[in-house]
């Protein structure tokens, strides 16, 4: 949680004013059981009605400042816990940001979810009671106890024995809840993670029909949380009528012995409904901080979580150097690379040499995990190699600035996503100072054009999360047609023409190679005819690459690209090639 206050300094006035305000309105609170007295015993024997009306009057006054009181410090704690959640998930958005692939792969994108979420609403939960709570409740009980102890110390000696036992109880059930809510906490991510799952692959699971294996093995996972959080919940749970015994024998002591003296004539009976009254002022106040101290041990636990995610670093660190201007826009090589993913057994990419020309269209073609998404994902540095190194521009990636390397490459992958907005806002992204032409051109080169004139308001036609009102095929266009307004120097499509029929598919890559200046095209894909025409072809199997060359060289020396060929075309054909 130390980690976490650095978020509050902006917030310096309203951590101050919540807690005085909120220590107002407890000084008031004191008061008043000492006016109910003075009304029992002045007031009511001597039936004195002005007296008594006075007294209620300040009773009035004290509730009305009370009140005042109370309300300007909620504000002020209310500003201070959302403007502090407001910053800490600001902050946590950019770390997130700033990690590599390898971090997000680690961490799980469920759990960063779960993180930004629920822990950070936890958190300021937390900061809100503290300011309004935390002085305030100590302030009353011991309040309360010194205010006794000015009417009668023999009876105040029951509210030092009451306390005494009350703080046992609630850092004892605070020490033991702390670890099991961190579980409780860990077991969401495990919920949260199959949800996303099951929704994400929603499809594949009733294409299989596998819906009650799923729903059998999300029930367990939630049923597990629902048992850990019930036994956290026993536990919390105790924490309140416990509190009660405790408090309701000690008002039976204190009555028996308020009785005693009453009689003996060294209490009044004012003084008794005074001490009774702490009392119930305790009760209220022990109550309100076992609250507390389940909210802020849950708090404590999901800011512990939080500060996990803070505190990891990235592996990768950034570069220096900017290409010189008269450099080589869009030249890229792969020098003995090998690339082994964190806690993987085995290399993904083993070995892989070769070089892209600036203006080169380079096919990468091989079956389902043979790398070939790794391969274009290390020249973005989303990934760094383990071994060897890649060359942009003929300076490794590791050296160049990242947001100067990024700004020159485009990347389509394989998913093709939209975000909530317009057709517009989305292309802008490429481009955010794009003009009409240069949406239009990139549109054009898309062959997205028809889809944009297909819709009533055009360009500003309205895009729902994910872009879902759009075909797969749409969306593929609109996101090449995105990384295109951008004018890359080297352009990545990683399998993203899937949806797209063939004639639209080679339309596409001639409109690419017709471009003004065209980038270093990257294509990986699964068809064969998609990157038939490339000036280099890499053929992956299991991460290694066992075919380079041309369509034509590779149908003669390549038997991999020939059974990938032959799959997808005649079989005479391939065999005259060979």
């Amino acid at each position: 949680m130390k980690k976490l206050l650095v978020y509050l300094q902006d917030f310096k006035k309203e951590c101050v004013l919540g807690p005085l305000f909120k220590l107002l309105e407890a000084s008031f609170e004191l008061i008043v059981p000492l006016i109910v007295a003075a009304i029992i015993d002045r007031g009511i024997p001597g039936n004195d009605i002005p007296y008594i009306l006075r007294m209620v009057a300040w009773l009035g006054i004290l509730a009305l400042v009370g009140l005042i009181s109370a309300v300007t410090a909620q504000y002020f704690a209310a500003r201070a816990a959302i403007g502090f959640s407001a910053k800490l998930r600001h902050a946590l958005m950019a770390h997130i940001q700033s990690l590599s692939y390898t971090e997000i792969d680690t961490l799980t994108t469920s759990t960063l979810v779960t993180r930004m979420t629920s822990d950070v609403n936890q958190v300021q939960t937390g900061v809100n009671l503290t300011l309004r709570l935390l002085l305030r409740s100590p302030f009353v009980v011991f309040g309360a106890m010194i205010m006794a102890f000015t009417i009668d110390a023999g009876c105040a000696l029951i509210f030092a024995g009451v306390i005494a036992v009350l703080c046992v109880i609630v850092f004892g059930i605070m020490l033991a809840t702390i670890p099991m809510y961190r579980r409780v906490q860990g077991q969401l991510d495990s919920v949260t993670a199959a949800t996303r799952e099951n929704l994400t692959g929603v499809r594949v699971i009733r294409a299989f029909c596998k819906e009650e294996s799923e729903t059998g093995a999300f029930n367990r996972r939630n049923q597990l949380l629902t048992r850990m959080q019930l036994a956290v919940g026993r536990v919390s749970a105790a924490m309140n009528p416990v509190t009660y015994v405790v408090i309701n024998a000690a008002v039976i002591l204190l009555l028996q012995a308020g009785a005693i003296r009453v009689n003996a004539g060294t209490l009044s009976q004012g003084q008794v409904v005074a001490l009774y009254n702490y009392m119930s002022q305790i009760l209220v106040e022990l109550v309100k901080m076992a609250n507390l101290i389940i909210t802020l041990t849950k708090s404590m636990a999901c800011a512990g979580r939080i500060a996990t995610v803070l505190s990891v670093r990235s592996s990768q660190r950034d570069g220096e150097l900017i290409p010189a201007a008269d450099a080589p826009r869009g030249a890229v090589a792969f020098e003995d690379v090998s690339l082994r993913y964190h806690g993987a057994g085995d290399d993904t990419l083993q070995n892989v040499t070769f070089t892209a020309q600036p203006g080169q269209t380079i096919g990468v073609i091989g079956g389902t995990g043979s790398g070939k998404t790794s391969l274009v994902n290390l020249i973005p540095r989303f990934y760094d190699a383990t071994e060897g190194r890649v060359l942009v521009d003929g300076i490794d990636v590791t050296k160049l600035r990242k947001d100067e390397l990024r700004r020159r490459i485009a990347v389509v992958p394989q998913k093709a996503m939209l975000f909530k907005g317009t057709i517009r806002s989305n292309l802008l992204w490429g481009n955010e100072s794009a003009t009409e032409q240069d949406l239009a051109d990139a549109l054009g080169v898309a062959q997205a054009l028809d889809v944009v004139a297909s819709k009533e308001k055009g360009l500003d036609e309205p895009v729902e999360q994910g872009g879902r009102n759009f075909s797969g095929g749409q969306r593929q266009r609109l996101t090449i047609a995105r990384a295109l307004v951008r004018k890359p120097e080297i352009l990545i499509l990683d399998d993203s023409a899937s949806a797209l029929d063939y004639a639209t598919d080679a339309n596409l890559r001639r409109a690419i190679r017709q471009m003004e200046n065209p980038p270093t095209t990257f294509i990986v894909s699964q068809r064969a005819a998609s990157i038939r025409f490339a000036d280099l072809i890499l053929v992956l199997d299991d991460g290694l690459v066992v075919g380079m060359g041309t369509h034509e060289e590779l149908l003669a020396s390549c038997a991999v690209y020939q059974e990938i060929y032959a799959s997808q075309f005649e079989a005479e054909e391939v065999r005259t090639h060979g």
